[in-house]
């Protein structure tokens, strides 16, 4: 599949790639793994962060095709050792 990143919000979204926000979680999650893009098909998402994932779960979906879809914190979890 071709890199979709630069292309206008219709084209990622017909070729199943969304923009996404994530919301709530740690405060000193880093911006930049709070903004991504993933397949349109994904309800959740789990973020490696300290030891541990950070898990969102999938928003209402917004009416404009330009505006991110919003994940929001649900919980953590550790990595067993």
């Amino acid at each position: 599949m071709k890199d979709v990143s630069q292309a206008d919000p219709v084209t990622r979204d017909a070729v199943g790639v969304i923009d996404v926000v994530l919301e709530g979680g740690p405060v000193d999650l880093p911006a930049d793994l709070r903004s991504r893009q993933v397949a349109r098909v994904e309800e959740k998402i789990k973020v490696l962060h300290y030891g541990g994932y950070e898990h969102f779960e999938r928003g209402a979906t917004p009416l404009a095709v330009d505006l991110p879809v919003v994940f929001r914190w649900t919980g953590r979890t550790r990595i067993a050792e």
